[in-house]
Protein backbone atom coordinates (compact mmCIF):
# COMPACT_ATOMS: atom_id res chain seq x y z
CA UNK A 1 0.00 0.00 0.00
CA UNK A 2 1.51 3.34 -0.96
CA UNK A 3 -1.48 5.60 0.00
CA UNK A 4 -3.47 6.18 2.84
CA UNK A 5 -6.41 3.62 2.79
CA UNK A 6 -9.88 5.03 4.42
CA UNK A 7 -11.16 2.15 5.73
CA UNK A 8 -15.05 1.84 6.81
CA UNK A 9 -15.62 -0.52 9.70
CA UNK A 10 -19.03 -2.72 9.72
CA UNK A 11 -19.26 -4.37 12.79
CA UNK A 12 -21.90 -5.61 15.91
CA UNK A 13 -20.92 -3.73 19.18
CA UNK A 14 -18.48 -1.65 20.75
CA UNK A 15 -16.24 -4.19 21.59
CA UNK A 16 -15.66 -4.86 17.89
CA UNK A 17 -15.53 -1.45 17.15
CA UNK A 18 -12.64 -1.45 20.32
CA UNK A 19 -11.09 -4.28 19.09
CA UNK A 20 -10.58 -3.64 15.29
CA UNK A 21 -9.59 0.09 15.58
CA UNK A 22 -6.65 -0.97 17.84
CA UNK A 23 -5.40 -3.29 15.70
CA UNK A 24 -5.98 -1.21 12.13
CA UNK A 25 -4.43 1.73 14.41
CA UNK A 26 -1.48 -1.02 14.94
CA UNK A 27 -1.20 -2.17 11.56
CA UNK A 28 0.10 1.13 10.42
CA UNK A 29 -0.15 4.85 9.91
CA UNK A 30 -1.85 3.67 6.22
CA UNK A 31 -5.04 2.49 7.39
CA UNK A 32 -7.01 5.49 8.57
CA UNK A 33 -10.65 4.50 10.00
CA UNK A 34 -13.12 6.89 8.01
CA UNK A 35 -16.56 5.85 9.22
CA UNK A 36 -17.85 3.08 11.35
CA UNK A 37 -21.40 1.54 11.29
CA UNK A 38 -22.55 -0.25 14.44
CA UNK A 39 -25.75 -1.87 14.95
CA UNK A 40 -27.75 0.77 17.71
CA UNK A 41 -27.74 -0.35 21.24
CA UNK A 42 -30.87 -2.21 21.79
CA UNK A 43 -32.30 -2.29 18.19
CA UNK A 44 -32.55 -5.87 17.48
CA UNK A 45 -29.76 -8.50 16.39
CA UNK A 46 -26.73 -6.81 16.02
CA UNK A 47 -25.47 -9.89 13.78
CA UNK A 48 -28.88 -9.44 11.36
CA UNK A 49 -27.57 -5.52 11.21
CA UNK A 50 -24.41 -6.63 10.08
CA UNK A 51 -25.69 -9.03 7.65
CA UNK A 52 -28.34 -6.60 6.42
CA UNK A 53 -25.61 -3.40 6.39
CA UNK A 54 -22.98 -5.90 4.32
CA UNK A 55 -24.48 -5.77 0.71
CA UNK A 56 -24.97 -1.41 0.93
CA UNK A 57 -21.86 -0.82 2.33
CA UNK A 58 -19.99 -3.45 -0.65
CA UNK A 59 -21.69 -1.68 -3.35
CA UNK A 60 -20.66 2.65 -1.71
CA UNK A 61 -17.00 0.36 -1.71
CA UNK A 62 -17.48 -0.08 -5.36
CA UNK A 63 -18.67 3.06 -6.37
CA UNK A 64 -15.67 4.43 -5.10
CA UNK A 65 -12.21 1.82 -5.08
CA UNK A 66 -11.19 3.28 -8.17
CA UNK A 67 -11.33 7.26 -6.92
CA UNK A 68 -10.10 6.20 -3.25
CA UNK A 69 -7.75 3.77 -1.59
CA UNK A 70 -10.05 2.24 0.61
CA UNK A 71 -10.99 -1.17 2.53
CA UNK A 72 -14.11 -2.65 4.38
CA UNK A 73 -14.06 -4.10 7.57
CA UNK A 74 -16.70 -6.62 8.69
CA UNK A 75 -16.63 -7.98 11.98
CA UNK A 76 -19.63 -10.18 12.81
CA UNK A 77 -19.51 -13.04 15.15
CA UNK A 78 -20.39 -17.05 14.23
CA UNK A 79 -22.37 -17.11 17.02
CA UNK A 80 -23.29 -20.79 16.63
CA UNK A 81 -22.79 -20.89 13.22
CA UNK A 82 -19.14 -21.35 11.49
CA UNK A 83 -17.16 -19.25 9.40
CA UNK A 84 -17.98 -20.79 5.96
CA UNK A 85 -22.17 -20.39 7.06
CA UNK A 86 -21.43 -16.54 8.03
CA UNK A 87 -20.03 -16.15 4.75
CA UNK A 88 -21.70 -17.56 2.90
CA UNK A 89 -24.76 -15.32 4.91
CA UNK A 90 -23.39 -12.22 3.86
CA UNK A 91 -22.86 -13.54 0.07
CA UNK A 92 -26.66 -14.70 0.04
CA UNK A 93 -27.70 -11.07 1.23
CA UNK A 94 -25.70 -9.19 -1.10
CA UNK A 95 -27.83 -11.45 -3.91
CA UNK A 96 -30.61 -10.76 -2.41
CA UNK A 97 -29.88 -7.01 -2.90
CA UNK A 98 -29.11 -7.70 -6.72
CA UNK A 99 -24.97 -7.51 -5.86
CA UNK A 100 -22.32 -9.51 -6.76
CA UNK A 101 -20.71 -10.82 -3.50
CA UNK A 102 -17.24 -10.23 -2.41
CA UNK A 103 -14.60 -10.75 -4.90
CA UNK A 104 -11.15 -11.85 -4.50
CA UNK A 105 -9.29 -9.03 -5.58
CA UNK A 106 -11.22 -7.01 -3.40
CA UNK A 107 -9.89 -4.95 -0.33
CA UNK A 108 -13.40 -6.32 1.82
CA UNK A 109 -12.11 -8.29 4.92
CA UNK A 110 -14.63 -10.19 6.51
CA UNK A 111 -13.37 -11.33 10.18
CA UNK A 112 -15.85 -14.01 12.03
CA UNK A 113 -14.93 -14.77 15.56
CA UNK A 114 -16.39 -18.01 16.57
CA UNK A 115 -18.56 -18.18 19.03
CA UNK A 116 -18.05 -14.80 19.53
CA UNK A 117 -15.30 -12.04 19.76
CA UNK A 118 -14.69 -13.04 23.60
CA UNK A 119 -13.43 -16.03 22.49
CA UNK A 120 -10.53 -14.84 20.55
CA UNK A 121 -10.07 -12.14 23.75
CA UNK A 122 -9.63 -15.48 26.04
CA UNK A 123 -6.74 -17.75 23.42
CA UNK A 124 -5.18 -13.80 23.56
CA UNK A 125 -4.99 -13.87 27.27
CA UNK A 126 -3.74 -17.26 26.89
CA UNK A 127 -6.52 -19.67 27.79
CA UNK A 128 -7.23 -22.95 25.97
CA UNK A 129 -10.05 -22.04 24.01
CA UNK A 130 -12.92 -23.92 22.36
CA UNK A 131 -15.11 -21.85 19.67
CA UNK A 132 -18.60 -23.69 21.11
CA UNK A 133 -18.37 -21.84 24.27
CA UNK A 134 -19.13 -18.81 26.27
CA UNK A 135 -16.59 -16.57 27.27
CA UNK A 136 -16.68 -13.49 29.57
CA UNK A 137 -16.67 -9.87 28.53
CA UNK A 138 -14.15 -7.53 29.31
CA UNK A 139 -15.03 -4.94 31.67
CA UNK A 140 -14.43 -1.90 29.32
CA UNK A 141 -14.22 -2.43 25.54
CA UNK A 142 -10.70 -0.17 25.36
CA UNK A 143 -9.04 -3.01 27.78
CA UNK A 144 -8.76 -5.32 24.78
CA UNK A 145 -5.15 -3.36 23.48
CA UNK A 146 -3.16 -5.84 25.08
CA UNK A 147 -4.33 -8.58 22.99
CA UNK A 148 -4.65 -6.79 19.84
CA UNK A 149 -0.70 -5.84 20.52
CA UNK A 150 -0.55 -9.80 20.87
CA UNK A 151 -2.33 -10.51 17.50
CA UNK A 152 -0.96 -8.00 15.53
CA UNK A 153 2.45 -9.59 16.07
CA UNK A 154 1.28 -13.14 16.00
CA UNK A 155 -0.38 -12.17 12.77
CA UNK A 156 2.95 -10.38 11.71
CA UNK A 157 4.93 -13.38 12.40
CA UNK A 158 2.50 -15.53 10.79
CA UNK A 159 1.87 -18.16 13.86
CA UNK A 160 -0.04 -17.93 16.44
CA UNK A 161 0.19 -20.21 19.52
CA UNK A 162 -1.03 -23.45 19.65
CA UNK A 163 -3.83 -24.92 20.17
CA UNK A 164 -5.69 -21.74 18.34
CA UNK A 165 -9.06 -21.10 17.18
CA UNK A 166 -9.17 -21.50 13.46
CA UNK A 167 -11.93 -18.63 13.20
CA UNK A 168 -8.74 -16.84 14.43
CA UNK A 169 -6.33 -18.47 12.22
CA UNK A 170 -8.81 -17.40 9.17
CA UNK A 171 -8.80 -13.84 10.32
CA UNK A 172 -4.84 -13.65 10.53
CA UNK A 173 -5.20 -15.30 6.92
CA UNK A 174 -7.94 -12.78 5.80
CA UNK A 175 -5.90 -9.40 7.01
CA UNK A 176 -2.69 -10.42 5.36
CA UNK A 177 -4.15 -11.23 1.70
CA UNK A 178 -7.39 -8.08 2.05
CA UNK A 179 -5.77 -5.68 4.17
CA UNK A 180 -1.63 -6.13 3.91
CA UNK A 181 -1.49 -6.75 0.60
Amino acid sequence: MSRNVQVILLCEDRQHEAFARRFLTRAGRRLKVQRIEINPKGRGSAEQFVRERFPKELAYYRTRKHRVEQALVVLIDADKKDLAARIAQLDAACVEAGHQPRQPDERVAIFVPARNIETWLAYLEGRTVKEDEDYPRLNRERDCQQHVEQLYDMCQDGTLRHPSPPSLEAACAEYRSRLQA
